[in-house]
């Protein structure tokens, strides 16, 4: 990757090194989920605290958590007084988790309630504060839970969208804890930035991921080696960060990120579709997915078979829509910051950052992520390396390293530009 060389302008996120981390586990049936979060924390060496409201233990045990996280377990700030844990513990924490965080925990902390253990941590906490909320959908969607909701958020409070799924019973909808693998890589991302203030929140973003299929017969497609992993890193990332997040998924067969809209499609005109109609009321836009260059200008409705004479058939094709183009020309928000990413291998006559900086210009977005794939590099890969080329001239070379560092420095990069774009106004 000789042409891509060059110093790093920052060092990349990676794995956070073990921090203390206090798990709040409020009284709602998902209540049990947070037993396998907290094996992840420890088993990935965070020193956990389980505080658990009163009502949790009607669902799981002090015995459990105890067992599980080597500690006692406390739910009122009258246990060990002479240890003042309603403020050490706060005091004392990397980050606080809260999962669930039923609709009686939100309207509590919004308050700044300190009835329990638990609340009075988040009193005190000084550290990142992440709140997973799994309730009834008619819970969720009542005016008074989102309106704790934005107050929490409007404090620096990283309240995860739940998931939508099935509930308790029959029921099914919105209000689902997310996986309790994607809390943790949330948590993670959070406490790899180590900084308390989501410095996205109150901004809409939209990400695409994978790689799109254009269908050749029932059986064959036309398609590419995408995996979406650096898609869903970039979407995990904004999470993280408090953006409100629409991940238009592309074939991508990894689990949704937490706290993310997701939006399935195969097709380019599919992905051209869902990226647009998201695109509207959002401030940054990131194209990670890799759409196909070419569809067949015709499919068949049966397989097509091999020719006895050993002959191929030939295939017509015809270009796809030029997604990153069109957003980039019709901007449909003031101040919107789109970014494009680049799968270059370099030729006889142009250098891989050579093709970059000509597709930059040619598709008029604010940034581009060029990545070198010679011999099927990044690909299907957990981590990436790449160079973030700026419209305005600006160039930030990515060293090897996960793909949620990069994700991060590509926020940055947002980020900054942002909030150097004038305010938009409402009439």
């Amino acid at each position: 990757m000789s042409d891509m060389a060059g110093p790093s302008s920052r060092r990349p996120s990676s794995s956070p090194a073990p921090g203390t981390v206090v798990l709040g586990v409020a009284g709602g049936i998902a209540a049990y989920k947070a037993a396998e979060l907290l094996r992840r924390f420890t088993e990935a060496g965070h020193d956990v605290t389980v505080v658990p409201t009163p009502s949790a233990l009607k669902f799981v045990g002090a015995a459990t958590w105890a067992a599980l996280s080597g500690k006692p377990v406390h739910t009122q700030v009258w246990e060990s007084v002479h240890e003042v844990p309603h403020v050490r513990l706060g005091q004392s924490a990397d980050l606080v988790i809260v999962a669930p965080a039923t609709a009686d925990l939100l309207a509590r902390a919004a308050q700044g309630r300190a009835d329990d253990l638990l609340t009075n941590v988040l009193l005190t906490a000084r550290c990142p504060v992440v709140l997973a909320p799994a309730m009834h959908t008619e819970m969720w969607d009542h005016a008074a839970t989102q309106a704790n909701v934005a107050t929490l958020r409007a404090r620096g409070v990283l309240v995860i969208e739940p998931a939508v799924g099935r509930l308790t019973g029959v029921d099914s909808g919105a209000g689902r804890l997310p996986d309790p693998d994607e809390i943790f890589a949330t948590c993670q991302d959070v406490l790899a930035r180590g900084v308390a203030e989501p410095d996205l929140a109150g901004h809409t973003v939209v990400v695409s991921a994978g790689g799109t299929r254009e269908p050749l017969d029932p059986v064959r497609f036309l398609g590419n080696r995408s995996s979406g992993r650096q898609g869903i890193a970039l979407a995990r990332a904004a999470v993280a960060r408090g953006a409100e997040v629409t991940l238009v998924a592309a074939n991508v067969a990894l689990p949704d990120p937490a706290g993310v809209k997701v939006v399935r499609v195969e097709t380019t005109e599919e992905l051209r579709d869902a990226v647009v109609s998201a695109a509207g009321s959002a401030d940054a836009v990131v194209m990670a997915a890799a759409p196909a260059d070419f569809r067949p200008l015709s499919t068949t409705d049966t397989k097509i078979k091999k020719a006895g004479d050993g002959t191929a058939p030939t295939l017509e094709l015809t270009q796809t829509p030029d997604i990153l183009a069109e957003i980039s020309a019709d901007r449909l928000r003031p101040g919107q910051v789109v970014v494009g990413f680049a799968a270059e291998t370099g030729d006889d006559s142009a250098s891989v950052l050579d093709l970059g900086r000509a597709k930059l210009a040619r598709k008029g977005c604010d940034l581009l992520v060029v990545n070198d794939v010679r011999g099927g590099a990044v690909f299907g890969a957990d981590d990436n390396q790449a160079v973030i080329l700026g419209a305005d001239g600006s160039r930030v070379d990515v060293p090897r390293g996960p793909t949620s560092a990069l994700a991060h420095d590509v926020w940055d990069e947002v980020v900054r530009r942002l909030e150097a774009a004038p305010p938009t106004r409402s009439d």
